[in-house]
């Protein structure tokens, strides 16, 4: 019997406008009501998580891709970099002129640039824009009219002395083997193609999720996890039933055991009634 339901933000909870669709507030209020907890698991920080489910009662919060996972009441997980690895992470930006956000429990510092991409109005002109749009080139476009040029840009940030739990660089796919390789220390996780998420070695969504499960005398097995995107593949493969949305990538479909209508079609609503967690 599923017990707990972790969403995935992006893609899952809420359509391409941000939002939560109609019937997926319904669904998870109908969901609570029947005595299952509700959250989400996230590679988005809390900062700006109540920018996009402000209007959702939610019971749990899987954020930095596990490396914070809390309730209301208490936090379960608090894992931020080493301070060694942090500063090593900075080290680069600067030397290389890069991009990046670094993520804490109240805040997130570092690029105008991408602090203003990650920003949610943002988010929703971006998806009112026309289909072939170059949305691509609108990013690199952001990126020259704002680079980082400053020395030691990142190196005076405040938030270098609390703790961070991840950091969001601006980076193409095709360099990640690259950044495994200078930073073995640290998982990278991606959700979109323009930027990567480093965290911590070793720390994923599932893990979140475990840690979750175990301090609440929760089986894996009664859980429920949706996603789109590869960094919750192996979030679904772990869980009780793993949930791949209708626009979610191959492999994600794949490796989940159901496959769901669209995060524009009711596709959280229409699992939670097949499954009879809803009536």
């Amino acid at each position: 019997m599923i017990k707990a339901i972790f969403f995935d933000i992006d893609g899952t909870l809420v359509n391409d406008q941000s939002k939560a669709l109609d019937s997926t507030k319904q669904a998870i209020t109908y969901a609570r009501k029947n005595g299952i907890l509700c959250g989400v698991a996230t590679g988005r920080s809390p900062v700006r998580i109540k920018e996009v489910v402000d209007e959702l009662e939610l019971d749990m919060y899987v954020v930095y891709n596990g490396q914070l996972v809390y309730t209301a009441e208490r936090t379960i997980v608090d894992q931020p970099f080493d301070q060694n690895v942090l500063m090593k992470i900075v080290k680069f930006s600067d030397k290389n002129h890069r991009q990046i956000i670094f993520g804490g429990r109240e805040k997130l510092e570092g690029s105008t640039t991408m602090l203003l991409g990650q920003s949610i109005l943002i988010k929703r002109f971006v998806s009112l824009l026309p289909k072939n749009f170059p949305v691509r080139l609108l990013k690199k476009g952001l990126q020259l009219f704002s680079p980082h040029r400053q020395k030691k840009r990142y190196e005076t940030l405040k938030i270098l002395n609390e703790s961070v739990y991840q950091c969001i660089l601006l980076s193409q796919e095709s360099e990640q083997e690259k950044l495994e390789k200078i930073f073995p220390e640290c998982t990278f996780q991606r959700s979109n193609a323009y930027t990567v998420d480093i965290i911590p070695k070793g720390g994923s969504k599932l893990l979140g999720i475990a840690a979750f499960a175990k301090n609440f005398g929760l089986e894996m097995s009664e859980i429920m996890a949706f996603g789109d995107h590869y960094n919750d593949i192996e979030m679904l493969e772990g869980v009780g039933i793993g949930v791949a949305m209708g626009n979610a990538q191959r492999e994600v479909k794949q490796a989940a055991d159901f496959v769901t209508n669209t995060n524009e079609k009711n596709g959280i609503y229409e699992v939670l009634k097949h499954f009879e967690l809803i009536y």
